[in-house]
């Protein structure tokens, strides 16, 4: 999986975790709705400003929209 689709199966769950549409994310974010689809489908990148802009409003740090999900079957310690 690459860094393109890790952010947009982070983004993904995090937002729906939160209680948010696309619309309003993109709208709390001041991005266009059809831009947030595009990074939950893994088709553009997302630049530094707008992470961070995402970060603030989903109430998330930075670093949970890069981190690599857990294996199938791994166990947490």
């Amino acid at each position: 999986m690459d860094w393109r689709h890790i952010v947009a199966a982070n983004l993904r769950r995090i937002r729906r975790e939160r209680g948010f549409s696309q619309e309003t994310l993109a709208y709390e974010a001041d991005v266009n709705r059809t831009y947030i689809s595009k990074l939950e489908k893994g088709a553009t990148w997302v630049g530094l400003e707008i992470l961070v802009k995402l970060s603030h409003v989903l109430q998330a740090e930075p670093a949970d929209f890069l981190r690599r999900p857990a294996k199938r079957g791994a166990k947490k310690s």
